[in-house]
């Protein structure tokens, strides 16, 4: 069964008590396999927000391969950078349920990475596979940067 595509751009204002309302059919979609998503910090100006289980599932695979690597002395020279991994990993990410009508809670340190404040502005973007909350000014940014390689960027994942 094909996963359907989280597509869209929608302004949203940030309330008093950090909330932002994500579009319905967005919400409903995000959470068609479970209640529980993920709030990422995933590039400045923007936070992603995934299906738990999805976002679950590639974590895992991805810390086993880590694990193994370790056990098998692989990363004996490398410390540094998995002390980072896990620095990392433990502010990255916090699990997150959307409340009545599809409203979000920022956490703290997420609507400080994100850079809000209450009667801000959020976008909410469609990324496919995970919907993103933008800082207006720093999507503006990635969209005109991004947009000369659409053609290319479809041409070649629809090959």
């Amino acid at each position: 069964m094909a996963i359907p595509l989280l597509l869209g751009e929608y302004r949203r204002l940030v309330d008093d008590r950090f909330r932002i309302s994500i579009p319905a059919e967005l919400a409903e979609t995000l959470v068609a396999e479970g209640a529980e998503c993920i709030l990422a910090k995933e590039r400045q100006g923007a936070l992603s927000l995934w299906n738990g289980a999805r976002w679950q599932a590639k974590l895992d695979q991805g810390l086993r391969l880590v694990q193994e690597k370790i056990a098998a002395g692989r990363l004996d020279g490398r410390i540094e950078e998995v002390q980072q991994l896990g620095r990392l990993l433990s502010t990255r990410q916090t699990p997150i349920r959307l409340a009545g009508r599809g409203r979000l809670v920022l956490p703290e340190g997420f609507r400080e990475f994100l850079g809000v404040e209450p009667g801000g502005e959020v976008l909410v973007v469609g990324a496919a596979v995970c919907l993103e909350l933008w800082r207006p000014q720093a999507w503006f940014s990635y969209v005109q940067e991004s947009i000369p390689d659409f053609r290319r960027l479809f041409d070649t994942l629809s090959a």
